[in-house]
């Protein structure tokens, strides 16, 4: 898999780098390169409880991500999922620690209890108080001897940060950080491992699986479970968390492993806030990118039980990109749409003939979904078969409300069902075109011209004509040939859909953007669907 990275060898240097050059002075670094990669704050002083953290790079933002005032005071970065040498880290804690001593935070890692642990002797032999606690928030492994440190560590970071910031001594803000990692429980998730530069990517994970209990580092979990949606894999997520929590309030921290879109982690906030332990969840931390692994498509869910005096601490604000922040989970809010966008519900009633006609060609737009979303992503997204397929399932579920009986109204309920219901600019495109055909049907017009007086609106306003590879294509040779019969219809729009596997230059529609050679031999999804409705109907 093709990385933005150049030599691996420097994959670390160049980042942190990049790191520092965009953090408006806040930032520095020891000249120690390539050996010693040590971030610090460019503003400490040594009159507080310095807080040291690191391990292996490749958990960004984590470590570095997190220095600056109430937080980290340095972070040791060891290559790729690599612990920093004992060196490293000796120079971390000589670099920040003043007569108020420091505190290492370390995850339950073999190469990282032992380089920091030695690191720490060679400190003390300085002369200087240094103390370490280990996180070991994963339960992934519940028989397991030494539970992994994963991202229930920045609870720590950020509640010891706070403490530190204020001026506590050593001994206090060691004991708040030992309190937190002794109620902090961690589990991850994940669709796909992650990939490793320069190395190749391991495939264990198969296609409709999900790993469970995963490491931060890629280690397998502890079973791979059957995927099927977001709902299910926090479900499964919950029911391994439940069991491990008190009955009292929690905050959750949501972290993405790296991988997983925007999109993707907000669904998953939802799904959590709505499972078995969603009651018991009262402040959440993200969703956001945290102590990632690499470009893992996965999640990791943290919780710890926070009284008032860590959820203040967690609540301090901080100007860290990185810290998402603290949030009370609150009710959805709803607020009334305005005046005038309140939908009119017109007056429903029954035609069977017309319900079957339908619902007949609703299912053929949901029968043809995969199709057209394949023919979708040559010229698009990918989402044409499946904007019309769900726009489909909405109005035969919205059929016991639409005026079947009366032609006129049934356009423009019809029109308004799609506005609400279909996205994209096929939403808008086919929500104007019955709407004019509601219009042109209560002035006198037969249904062919009634039609058409839609097809002349979205042609006004969309700017699409015939020839530009649009769903116009098919739609405007079929409603010329309808008076012949809807055989006739069908047959146009066979020819006008086919036609636009040959038009290789878009002039309307998002296939503008794309080469002509990447659309030469694929019809125009829209137009396909059309020909598809006109051939069901003839037959």
């Amino acid at each position: 898999m093709a990385q933005f990275i150049n030599k691996r060898e420097d994959l670390v240097t160049e980042a942190i780098d990049g790191l520092l050059a965009a953090s408006g002075g806040m930032l520095a670094r020891l000249d120690g390169y390539p050996h010693i990669r040590v971030v610090i704050r460019n503003d400490w002083d040594k009159s507080r409880v310095a807080l040291v953290s690191g391990g292996g790079s490749g958990h960004e933002p984590a470590h570095a991500g997190f220095v600056g005032a109430g937080m980290l005071t340095a972070a040791v970065c060891g290559d790729v999922f690599a612990s920093p040498s004992v060196d490293a880290v000796l120079a971390g804690i000589l670099a920040v620690t003043g007569p108020a001593g420091c505190l290492l935070i370390v995850k339950n890692y073999t190469g990282d209890r032992l380089n920091f642990g030695l690191a720490a002797e060679r400190a003390r032999a300085f002369g200087l108080s240094v103390s370490m606690v280990i996180v070991d928030d994963d339960i992934a492994l519940p028989d397991l001897p030494q539970p992994r440190g994963v991202a229930g560590t920045l609870f720590v970071h950020k509640i010891a940060g706070a403490l530190a910031e204020t001026g506590a001594d050593l001994e206090t803000v060691t004991t708040a950080a030992k309190r937190v990692i002794a109620g902090t429980k961690s589990i991850g998730m994940s669709l796909d491992t992650c990939t490793v530069p320069g190395s190749p990517k391991e495939n264990r994970i198969p296609a409709g699986m999900a790993e469970l209990g995963l490491g931060i580092h890629g280690e397998a979990g502890i079973e791979q479970v059957a995927f099927t949606d977001a709902k299910t894999a926090m479900a499964a997520v919950a029911a391994k968390l439940r069991p491990t929590i008190r009955e009292e309030p929690h905050v959750a921290l949501i972290n993405n492993l790296g991988g997983t879109s925007v999109l993707e982690m907000s669904v998953l906030t939802h799904e959590l806030l709505n499972s078995e332990i969603g009651k018991h969840i009262s402040h959440v931390v993200g969703p956001a990118p945290m102590m990632t692994s690499l470009d893992m498509q996965g999640f990791s869910v943290s919780l710890y039980p926070a009284g008032k005096a860590d959820l203040d601490a967690l609540g301090e604000t901080v100007t860290l990109a990185a810290w998402p922040g603290l949030h009370a989970v609150s009710p959805v809010a709803v607020t009334a749409l305005p005046d005038g966008l309140k939908p009119i519900t017109p007056l429903p009633s029954d035609h069977q003939p017309t319900r079957k006609f339908l619902i007949d060609c609703c299912n053929v737009l949901i029968s043809a979904e995969q199709d057209l979303n394949a023919l979708d992503a040559k010229s698009g997204d990918g989402d044409t078969g499946s904007t019309l397929a769900g726009a489909a399932r909405a109005l035969i579920k919205a059929m016991d409300r639409l005026p079947l009986s009366d032609q006129t109204q049934l356009y423009r309920a019809i029109g308004l069902e799609l506005s609400q219901t279909m996205g994209g600019s096929s939403g808008v495109l086919l929500a104007i075109f019955f709407a004019a055909a509601g219009d042109g049907a209560s002035s006198g017009l037969p249904m062919r011209d009634a039609l058409k007086a839609g097809l002349a609106r979205i042609q006004e306003i969309g700017g699409a004509s015939v020839g530009d590879r649009t769903m116009i294509d098919a739609l405007s040779p079929a409603l010329d040939a309808f008076e012949n019969g809807i055989k006739a219809a069908a047959m146009a729009a066979r020819i006008g859909a086919d036609s636009t596997a040959k038009l290789v230059k878009a002039k309307a529609g998002r296939a503008v953007y794309i080469n002509a050679k990447q659309l030469e031999g694929h019809a125009d999804p829209g137009a396909e669907a059309v020909a598809r409705l006109f051939e069901h109907l003839a037959r």
